[in-house]
């Protein structure tokens, strides 16, 4: 699901490593990366609230168009932004464990 709607590929794996498995997606023009991980011992059930975001600024029109629409192909769900500030500017999507991602089409501009 985020291989696909961000575009990223698999950069590393690991398994059973203290009892975590885990896979880590991104790509080598990135400086950052998602790092999924699940505990053998003790799963941890996902409990999401509507406030937890992933928030990404795409400033070009086409860009965040073109992202949005592989959110949708890649299986994630359009949802109403629980904050009003979202919904001025940018669409936010859940994942399967209700995680949500807003794609924002502005600049980021730090206070």
């Amino acid at each position: 699901m985020y291989r696909k709607g961000f575009g990223f590929m698999e950069i590393g794996r690991f398994e059973n490593h203290d009892g975590f498995d885990g896979v880590m997606l991104g790509r080598p023009d990135l400086h950052y990366h998602f790092e999924f991980t699940y505990c053998r011992a003790h799963p941890v059930v996902p409990t999401p609230t509507p406030e937890d975001l992933l928030v990404f600024y795409l400033p070009d029109a086409n860009e965040w168009r073109q992202a949005c629409a592989a959110m949708l192909e890649a299986g994630f769900v359009e949802v109403s932004s629980f904050n009003p500030y979202w919904r001025q500017r940018g669409r936010t999507f859940e994942d399967y464990d209700r995680y949500r991602i807003v794609l924002e089409q502005a600049q980021w501009e730090q206070s």
